[in-house]
């Protein structure tokens, strides 16, 4: 049994029953769905993730399809979303669980999604969360699921200062969304909880007047809501200087790369790179190539990720005929929408279309 009282319980259920969103992965307990839906929205807002989930969806109705499939195929599907790692993990998990589904049917039984806690967990890119989730959701078993939302809404009710996002603080919380979970109604609750802190308990400016769980929140008796939670502090941006030479020719096709160093947007394509190592040398670059200078000044984009700021020049040089570089190769830029390109490089492409 939790530690929270039933009527705990029916506020939030009956504040969830008149205020949730209407969502595809919650109209479903296929446990595929569901994980496809929870991969998606790490990191990513519904609003955005919706779209992508429709798009995996209709072009992988089955996991045993989408492990079929090219990465470069599953990476152009998820372009823009960002965080390529989740799409590659997303597909390795996937022709692991097909293949362990053509082993089991050859000894006679029947084609299954992994369906412990224990086995979830074992699929690359699955951690306690999402194999929470997905337990939670599709086969109602009593593990908590802990989404930013949660780690607010938690910290919250236990007035708790301790940084969530250390493993300390993850420890921490991980027993206090024990001590929540309604273990008798782990789906319904786990989906309610999320749904609150999204709609109801946000991180600026909540309506703690009109919450209808305020006499169990802590942090409200103790004026401590705006204050929580607790993140650990962020590290330092470390910045990179890229130019990228797009050549082009009169019958409009130019070079681009893979990249296939473990670095950021691996497996993905881009334009011919230059990496400088100090701001100087970068904007000193000028690319040139039989003779020919850029047409314009370069695109300029100050792109940042989770630990690092790219200052990217983009220079547009015209040529009667593509140079020889290693690790290239040529292609139209009408083929460019048949690869995944980084997002940088997509927001080069949006200026000069």
């Amino acid at each position: 049994m939790s530690l929270y009282s039933q009527n705990f319980y029916r506020l939030l259920y009956n504040w969830y029953d008149s205020n949730h969103r209407i969502l595809p992965w919650r109209e479903t307990t296929n446990p595929y769905y569901i994980w496809l839906s929870e991969v998606i929205l790490q990191q990513t807002r519904v609003a955005q993730g919706l779209d992508y989930y429709h798009r995996f969806v209709s072009t992988f109705p089955t996991v045993e399809q989408l492990a079929a499939a090219d990465e470069d195929q599953v990476l152009r599907l998820w372009q823009g979303l960002g965080y390529y790692s989740r799409a590659q993990n997303l597909h390795k998990a996937a022709r692991m669980i097909a293949s362990n589904s053509q082993r089991l049917m050859a000894n006679g039984q029947a084609t299954v999604f992994p369906k412990t806690f224990a086995e979830l967990r074992a699929l690359p890119g699955v951690g306690d969360y999402t194999a929470g989730a997905i337990a939670s959701f599709a086969y109602d078993l009593p593990y908590p699921a802990l989404d930013g939302n949660v780690y607010r809404v938690l910290a919250r009710l236990n007035d708790c200062d301790i940084p969530f996002d250390t493993t300390a603080g993850k420890k921490h919380f991980h027993k206090l969304a024990e001590d929540l979970l309604d273990r008798d109604h782990p789906r319904q609750f786990n989906t309610a909880v999320m749904e609150f802190g999204a709609l109801h308990c946000l991180p600026q400016s909540p309506d703690c007047e009109g919450c209808p769980i305020r006499d169990f929140c802590k942090a409200h008796a103790a004026g401590t809501v705006e204050l929580l939670p607790v993140r650990k502090p962020r590290p330092t941006l470390r910045d990179r200087y890229f130019s990228y030479t797009i050549y082009i020719t009169p019958g409009r096709t130019t070079l681009i790369h893979q990249r296939k160093e473990k670095d950021i947007w691996q497996h993905l394509y881009e334009f011919p790179l230059t990496e400088h190592p100090s701001e100087a040398e970068w904007l000193n670059f000028r690319p040139t190539a039989n003779s020919q200078k850029p047409t314009a000044k370069p695109i300029t984009i100050t792109h940042i990720l989770s630990h690092q700021r790219l200052h990217a020049r983009f220079y547009l040089v015209p040529v009667n005929e593509l140079p020889a570089l290693p690790d290239t190769f040529a292609v139209t830029w009408d083929e460019l929408d048949d690869y995944a390109l980084s997002r940088l490089t997509l927001k080069a492409l949006e200026t000069l279309s």
